[in-house]
């Protein structure tokens, strides 16, 4: 696989703008929430929600195989965004980056901002899509 963001295009930006990829093994790993799957604690905050959804794809991740460094995409649905959220957001990231081994940069990602998500408490959930072979 390879990470790379276009000199046109915005820079710097905490993720690669465009991910190539080749392999027959398509994995996906959706709906991850920031509640740890061992005790069923849910963080407060967005900060620690954003790490342990980042910790739970990691472990959805594992179970077919792949890790971080075959993800080629990601996708984050943040509850009420606005960009005054970033730097809680980015410390989520930030907190896991050595424990998950995350790639620097991320592989290209979305946030968008929703109103609620399935449960009123839940602030983050993470999709990612991996590549392997």
């Amino acid at each position: 696989m390879q990470l790379l963001s276009p000199e046109s295009m915005l820079q710097p930006v905490p993720y690669a703008h465009v991910s190539v990829a080749t392999g027959t093994r398509h994995v996906h790993v959706a709906g991850q929430i920031g509640r740890d799957p061992d005790t069923g604690d849910l963080a407060d905050d967005l900060t620690g929600q954003v790490a342990q959804t980042l910790r739970n794809t990691a472990r959805g991740l594992a179970g077919a195989g792949a890790t971080f460094a075959d993800v080629v995409r990601l996708r984050f649905f943040v509850t009420g965004w606005s960009p005054e959220k970033m730097d809680a957001f980015m410390a989520g990231v930030e907190l896991v980056t050595r424990e998950l081994d995350l790639p620097q940069p991320m592989p290209p990602a979305s946030l968008i901002g929703v109103d609620i998500l399935f449960e009123a408490d839940v602030l983050v959930e993470v999709e990612a899509y991996a590549v392997l072979d």
